[in-house]
């Protein structure tokens, strides 16, 4: 019984020193495609053909990015396209091609003009069976068997054409074919249910619309940094007091508090702690101060002598963060 105690405890122990505590990091990251940067006017022409309405759906995606509350794009409205059209009689029918949207597009201020054309979407059915036991009964009546279930399983693929002009020099910004691909399935005995083909295609032209939006605009990312909770040197029972109370108040998101104890701890130990000097750089990369935070970083890390994982990953990470903050901003203020 005792053993069975002690490994109990032992398991336990494990347990909460296997989870590590982390702190939530936001940081900046540029658009994908850098060339729309410098495109904040935008102008959706029709598609041509567009079974699953992308046209709409790529206008929308776009004209809902948005950075610390603001609209990223401006997105001029197809309605004044078609006006000026009919207006400067550039084109009296038909569909509007390139030469003309660039023109159409320089009229009315649009700096970049997004055209494309989507395939028609695809359909494949499979019919397979599972095997299911069924039971019924209880104790020495009951009795199983094994049954054959009809399932069925529906892909739906989607590809569209996609081409973004900067309207001042004509140049293509992108241009890519965009496919998309999901599988459904059912099987007779239970409820789910497999989408129609235009329904399915639906959900697939969305995807293309959000994710080409999302490549387009600056946006933040969301990473989990871990802290470093162990002493790394012999620390006296007030400088692990400090230690404990600054995880502490971290894990409460009082970080001012902690930033003071792990001062008071970095200057108790005469800079020699690294685990102080990392921990107090994870609340800086926190709150976004990244350069203080690779100050901190780079400190912890002269004072290892065997490799540490989380500042190893922190020297390589923070630098990534800054470069990508300042090529983020330079696109913000394009």
């Amino acid at each position: 019984m005792r053993s069975s105690s002690i490994l109990l405890l032992f398991i336990l122990t494990f347990l909460i020193n296997g989870c590590a505590q982390k702190v939530s990091v936001k940081a900046l990251e540029p658009a994908k495609i850098s060339a729309a940067s410098k495109t904040k006017n935008i102008a959706v022409t029709k598609f041509y053909p567009d079974y699953v309405n992308l046209t709409d759906k790529v206008e929308a995606a776009i004209s809902n990015q948005r950075i610390d509350g603001k609209p990223y794009f401006t997105v001029i409205n197809r309605s004044d396209f078609k006006k000026v059209i009919k207006e400067q009689k550039i084109q009296n029918s038909g569909l509007v091609n390139e030469s003309t949207a660039v023109e159409v597009g320089s009229i009315l201020g649009a700096q970049a003009i997004i055209s494309g054309s989507v395939d028609q979407p695809t359909l494949k059915d499979d019919y397979y069976y599972v095997e299911r036991t069924k039971c019924r009964g209880k104790g020495e009546k009951r009795q199983c068997w094994k049954v054959k279930v009809s399932c069925q399983k529906r892909t739906i693929s989607l590809t569209a054409q996609i081409r973004m002009i900067n309207v001042e020099t004509s140049a293509v910004i992108f241009a890519d074919n965009m496919h998309r691909q999901r599988q459904w399935s059912r099987c007779a005995d239970d409820s789910r249910t497999i989408p129609s083909k235009q329904a399915g295609a639906q959900n697939l032209a969305n995807n293309i619309a959000n994710n080409f939006a999302y490549r387009l605009t600056p946006h933040y990312q969301y990473m989990s940094v871990t802290l470093l909770e162990d002493p790394d040197m012999e620390y006296t029972d007030l400088q692990e007091r400090l230690l404990e109370n600054a995880l502490l108040y971290i894990e409460q998101s009082r970080y001012d508090k902690a930033e003071q104890l792990l001062t008071r701890l970095i200057a108790s130990t005469d800079a020699q702690s690294y685990v102080a000097l990392y921990d107090l750089g994870v609340i800086y990369e926190a709150q976004g101060d990244f350069v203080e935070a690779q100050h901190y970083y780079d400190a912890a890390d002269k004072l290892t002598i065997e490799p540490v994982e989380e500042i190893n990953l922190a020297v390589n990470r923070v630098q990534r963060l800054i470069d990508d903050e300042k090529t983020a901003q330079a696109q913000i203020a394009q």
